[in-house]
């Protein structure tokens, strides 16, 4: 690796302590949605690797990289390049970034800035922290049928090893990823600041330094505060750019002074977060975890709880149904976790949504701008409107999506299904509208996947285990395509104007469903029209209601009966 920044030797006044509300924290979207497992951009070496892209571009008058450029400077496919820069736009930083404002046909033109496309490079060599172990292995051992070569040690935690703990206690919580987060930052920060700064012109590149433009880009990686750094300028947390006169170009810094700097704050917020991980182990075990103010998963117990800067957490539903509408939440993300034979409702415009360890439930989600990842999920049918989606470690579910972009299939997934689009609600287009999402483009149909094993997974990537595409997901039958009625609980609040499916049908799908509608119209008639005693058509009514109980329980449809049971 290449040597780190020497720390300077200038005297400097001390840091002043900080409050929790102005703590550094890493951002968690580029570590939670950003990580792709391509081999080929995990390197051993990210500054020897990085540092001739960053030579070739760096002269350039955009500072931005296209999809040509990206692919012949990584040799990596064009699709790839193409997921690089989707994958970037969705974990930016900046709202405003011509990535992120780009439509559809102009990105791969448009490009990436590059120095938040190294920063996105550099930290595909991420690990994620792995889940604690259970008290008990024997009671999560050999849960699921060994189907694959891979089972032994793929999937960290499958659905039914969450359904046996009941606990998030055996799963990271934020806290500890947040401290795992900050761990990484501190070892890769002086590597970090290298590929940022600039030599000073005739020094040579032992005196690198930083221009206020490269610093802002670590706003990337890190913010400050509890509601993060979005329309503050992240330099203006910083002494030495904070005070600048915004009509003249500020001095370039020291990038050992910007060094310590990061590394003090960093030492502050490990050491806050520490003694906040410290806490939760050292109460009473039927606590909560404070971090995420969320009780053991219980029917009874409160299902959701939003954190003071992170997502709001839907946990444990079970044998119900959940929902949550615009005016419910006050976070942009939300994290739907081992929730089990219910169905949930999301009816909101969010940026980030994460679905982990559910099985036997119907998860519908309102209009998602940035990303979705679902993760070890089992017999769940998933209906959602996305920018993306990222599918990994799942089996036997079945999507319905209205995706701007290819869905990403990763890891070890068994009879996966994809359809369109099949349902909608009243305020459905004025969320796609808010978050930024097109119905003239749906891209259902078009799966990409990638390998079965995670790079970023230590449990999933044993040494001299050579990888494999993963599975693909089929269409579903069209025969079998029905749409999905979302209760109108709220009529009376109701405001909008959505009255149908914002995403066209596709043709064998749309004659397929005008088939049944209308075999549906001519059963009925027949049924009216047929000359039966009163107690044969009770007999008939009897048989009906029968075959249709067992439809109920056979297709899973039984779990929306829930609704009108109420919770």
């Amino acid at each position: 690796m290449t040597d780190p920044i020497e720390p300077s030797t200038s005297t400097s006044d001390p840091i002043p302590s900080r409050s929790p509300t102005t703590l550094l924290h890493p951002r968690r979207e580029p570590f939670e949605h950003g990580l792709l497992p391509i081999q080929k951009l995990i390197f051993t070496d990210p500054v020897q690797a990085l540092t001739p892209l960053k030579q070739k571009h760096a002269s350039s008058s955009t500072h931005r990289v296209d999809s040509v450029a990206l692919a012949d400077a990584l040799q990596i496919s064009a699709d790839h390049a193409r997921l690089v820069l989707d994958t970037l736009a969705s974990v930016l930083h900046s709202e405003s970034d011509p990535l992120v404002t780009a439509r559809s046909d102009d990105v791969d033109s448009v490009g990436a800035d590059l120095r938040d496309l190294i920063l996105f490079l550099y930290i595909q060599s991420y690990k994620r922290l792995l889940p604690r172990s259970h008290k008990d292995s024997a009671a999560v051992a050999d849960v699921w049928p060994s189907t694959s070569a891979f089972d032994g040690y793929l999937s960290a935690l499958s659905p039914l090893q969450l359904v046996r703990s009941n606990s998030r206690r055996f799963m990271p919580s934020q806290a500890d990823e947040e401290a795992h987060q900050l761990s990484y930052l501190q070892k890769h920060l002086a590597n970090i600041l290298s590929l940022l700064s600039e030599p000073v012109e005739g020094e040579g590149e032992e005196s690198l330094v930083l221009t206020m433009e490269g610093f802002e880009h670590l706003g990337f990686l890190i913010q400050f505060g509890d509601k993060g750094s979005e329309g503050v300028p992240l330099s203006q947390a910083a002494p030495f750019f904070a005070n600048s006169d915004p009509d003249m170009p500020a001095v370039p810094v020291p990038a050992a002074q910007v060094h310590d700097w990061l590394l003090q704050n960093i030492a502050s917020s490990l050491e806050h977060v520490t003694e906040k991980i410290s806490a939760k182990e050292n109460g009473p075990p039927s606590g909560c975890d404070q971090d995420v103010a969320m009780a053991d998963a219980s029917p009874s117990s409160v299902k959701a709880s939003p954190s003071a800067r992170g997502p709001c957490f839907i946990e444990g539903v079970s044998k119900s149904s959940y929902v949550k509408q615009a005016s419910d939440l006050k976070n942009s993300s939300v994290k739907v976790i081992n929730c089990h034979d219910s169905v949930i409702y999301i009816l909101a415009p969010l940026r980030y949504a994460t679905i982990y360890g559910c099985s036997d439930a119907t998860i519908v989600l309102g209009a998602v701008g940035k990303a979705v990842r679902v993760e070890h999920c089992e017999r769940v049918h998933v209906i959602i409107t996305a920018k993306r989606v990222c599918i990994a470690n799942c089996r036997e579910c079945v999507f319905f999506l209205g995706v701007n972009q290819r869905p990403l299939i990763v890891g070890d997934n068994h009879k996966l299904q994809v359809a369109p689009y099949n349902t909608f609600y009243s305020q459905l287009e004025e969320h796609m509208t808010e978050v930024g999402i097109e119905s003239t483009i749906n891209r259902w149909d078009a799966p990409l996947a990638l390998g079965v094993i995670d790079p970023h997974d230590s449990l999933s990537h044993p040494a001299g285990v050579s990888d494999a595409q993963a599975e693909s997901a089929t269409r579903l039958d069209p025969d079998q395509f029905t749409n999905f009625l979302i209760p109108n609980w709220f009529e009376g609040e109701s405001t909008g104007s959505t009255k149908d499916n914002p995403f066209p049908l596709p043709d064998t799908y749309l004659t397929s469903q005008q088939r049944n509608q209308k075999n549906l119209g001519e059963i009925k008639q027949i049924l009216r029209e047929a000359p039966l005693e009163e107690n044969r058509k009770r007999e008939l009514s009897c048989a009906l209601h029968v075959y249709f109980k067992d439809w109920l329980y056979a297709s899973g449809n039984i779990r929306q009966l829930y609704c009108l049971q109420g919770d």
